[in-house]
């Protein structure tokens, strides 16, 4: 279960390329920088705290001292990172809907990717590339993203009253008081563990994890 940290998950997923479609894939990466309406599907997605393809070229892995052997690495390969709220199936479900031709985009130099969709086929490469998370630090475990972007407003709005009802009377105070509370009202929840999806879902994990037939990162 390391790679949950309360409400959030981290996704490592590495896949081969060949070198020169990892040229190619560097050219897509970087009109989709130049075109913001490639990731636009994926922007919508609330359960996202961030997502980012890197590709290392054959000569770019590290070497940590002088006497490490360079290694003879044949093919360059993209790292997929990101951290989600909610389960692995939701989030790869939600990611292949959302931006089905950005992912074929993106991983299309990828060894055997089979494309987004139909999902299983894509749920099985996802599953069979990612790195498990040994060590995963998160600073609001029991935070969604979306608790962390309605507390950033919270501050903002207090922090702007607070300015504004200094030397204000008692009536004048009360009423930039309600104000502040109808602003922010969106925005104050408590933080807690995850919801339960479905008592279905969630009985079929379990009685799976009974008997040892789930696949560890569908597990989450």
């Amino acid at each position: 279960m390391s790679n949950i940290a309360g409400k959030a998950y981290a996704m490592n997923v590495v896949t081969p390329m060949r070198w020169y479609t990892a040229w190619w894939n560097r050219l897509f990466f970087w009109v989709a920088s130049k075109r913001p309406q490639t990731t636009l599907g994926l922007q919508t997605l609330s359960l996202i705290h961030y997502a980012r393809w890197v590709i290392i070229k054959p000569h770019q892995f590290p070497r940590l001292s002088s006497q490490q052997p360079e290694e003879n690495v044949k093919y360059a390969y993209m790292f997929f990172f990101s951290n989600f709220n909610g389960s692995w199936n939701q989030y790869v479900d939600s990611f292949s809907s959302a931006i089905p031709d950005g992912l074929n985009l993106f991983w299309f130099g990828s060894i055997k990717y089979p494309k987004s969709v139909p999902m299983l086929s894509f749920h099985r490469y996802i599953t069979s590339n990612q790195i498990w998370t040994d060590y995963y630090y998160n600073a609001y475990p029991m935070a969604a993203s979306n608790d962390v972007k309605s507390a950033s407003k919270l501050k903002k709005a207090l922090v702007t009253f607070i300015d504004s009802s200094k030397g204000a009377n008692p009536e004048e105070f009360l009423k930039k008081y309600n104000r502040l509370l109808l602003d922010v009202q969106h925005d104050i929840s408590q933080m807690g563990p995850n919801p339960v999806v479905s008592l279905s879902a969630s009985a079929v994990e379990r009685n799976q994890s009974r008997e040892g037939t789930l696949c560890r990162p569908m597990s989450d």
